[in-house]
């Protein structure tokens, strides 16, 4: 089947020439030109659109290029031999060269108005459906296709609704999504009550934005939030640990747990961590803007980070106020610290479902402060080949900066890393363990 090589809808995009625009090829991924030329070539029209473009205008690196075609994903299949169809509430297609996937969707329509389903409906019961709702407004299906202005205007904000093309490399705008980059503006495309309620996450996705690109949040966008929220609720736990991973992942975690809190949607994510920092201003409150702020650092470098360490710092003030409700005081009662550890861990899984990897990793790095603590001569033997010692130190590091007196463990562990063999035998030394202290009191 052939397409018209201009979609309808075209007539009402506001056109941006190439010579009015700072959008290079050159600055394209390869795999995606690709990817948009040959769709050319089998008679479709396909433009990026969302993020890459935006980053591309703001003179930012695209951390991906997302397409959009008049291609059916079947049709995409057809073309693409490395085509994979992915989703059923909304299908995508993932096109895959190596390690690289382009993301390509097809143009979206309204979904249909006829198809409202109970909000208690189970999947199998809207199988059968291209397009359903439930009656609160969340989309449950949605793959009605149609014309790329429709598809404009099912995107969710202005700054993401944005295509380019390679046939004259223009910009193709179909809201006011260049005059709102131009003044440094998230808005919702619609109306934002419905929009959010359609899909929560949007409400996310507002927040990520504003702080990853330093704009703020337009007016009517941003004033349904605190009241919405509770919509966040009936998003599972898994959808939600994947858009916490974007939230603290992309670099500007600080700003964005910062916009959380102001937001009230963190009772929706962490809600233990949010009594904790809202009830107390210990070093253990002070750890979590110092774990953000060094995951920011991390990334602007270059360097990894594991969702293990930031959830292990996230939900450490919840881990000191319960071993304080257990009377703990630094006895090294090794299991009350586990059995604190392992309730705050399931606690936390009714919001976000961490993988089992993150929460065995965290736990092991809570329980090593244990044992970096108490240095006992048993523990110091294999200590550095530990395979979480070094997370574990850089997390008792992080205790000591967020003002925690240790007595100048951080230090000691420092210096018997890079000690000799004669300095730690005398490190070694220097540390009585309790049990010998318990000794000589008895002596």
């Amino acid at each position: 089947m052939i397409h018209r090589a201009s979609p309808p809808g075209m007539e009402k995009a506001i056109v941006t020439e190439r010579d009015q625009h700072p959008i290079s090829r050159k600055q394209i991924s390869e795999n995606a030109l690709k990817v948009l030329y040959k769709l050319g070539s089998a008679g479709y029209c396909a433009y990026l659109v969302g993020g890459s473009v935006r980053d591309l205008l703001l003179g930012k690196t695209p951390k991906d290029f997302d397409v959009a075609t008049n291609a059916t994903p079947e049709e995409l299949k057809q073309i693409f031999r490395n085509a994979r169809i992915i989703g059923r509430r909304f299908k995508i297609v993932h096109i895959r060269f190596g390690r690289e996937i382009i993301e390509v969707t097809t143009f979206r329509a309204p979904h249909e108005a006829d198809n409202e389903i109970a909000d208690d409906v189970s999947r199998r019961q809207i199988k059968g459906l291209d397009s359903a709702h439930s009656t609160s407004g969340m989309i449950l299906r949605d793959n009605v296709y149609g014309s790329i202005d429709e598809d404009a205007l099912r995107r969710d904000f202005t700054i993401n609704a944005l295509y380019y093309t390679t046939e004259n490399f223009r910009i193709l705008d179909f809201s006011t999504g260049l005059k709102d980059m131009e003044t440094r503006q998230i808005r919702m495309i619609g109306d934002p009550r419905e929009r959010y309620k359609e899909d929560p996450v949007r409400m996310l996705r507002a927040v990520r934005f504003s702080a990853k690109l330093d704009f703020d949040i337009e007016e009517s966008t941003k004033q349904p939030i605190k009241e919405l929220a509770h919509l966040l609720g009936s998003i599972s736990s898994a959808r939600l640990f994947d858009e916490t991973l974007k939230l603290l992942t992309g670099g500007h975690a600080q700003a964005t747990f910062a916009l959380i809190r102001e937001h009230d949607i963190g009772d929706y994510l962490f809600a233990p961590t949010m009594e904790a920092l809202d009830s107390d201003e210990s070093p253990a409150c002070n750890l979590v803007d110092l774990a953000l702020r060094n995951t920011d650092i991390r990334i602007s470098e270059g360097k990894s980070v594991t969702p293990a360490f930031l959830f292990a710092a996230l939900l450490w003030p919840v881990l000191t106020q319960r071993l304080r409700s257990e009377s703990y005081e630094k006895k090294f009662d090794f299991q009350i610290y586990q059995r604190c550890a392992n309730a705050v861990l399931i606690e936390q899984l009714d919001y976000t479902a961490v993988p089992k990897r993150f929460t065995i990793a965290a736990r092991e790095i809570w329980e090593l402060q244990l044992r970096l603590e108490r240095r006992a001569k048993h523990f110091l033997g294999n200590a550095l080949n530990n395979p979480r010692f070094r997370a574990g130190y850089d997390f008792l590091l992080l205790r000591e900066e967020s003002g925690e007196d240790l007595k100048g463990v951080g230090q000691w562990w420092t210096d018997f890393q890079i000690g000799d063999t004669k300095q730690r035998t005398e490190l070694i030394a220097r540390v009585a363990s309790p049990i010998n202290r318990r000794k000589r009191r008895k002596k």
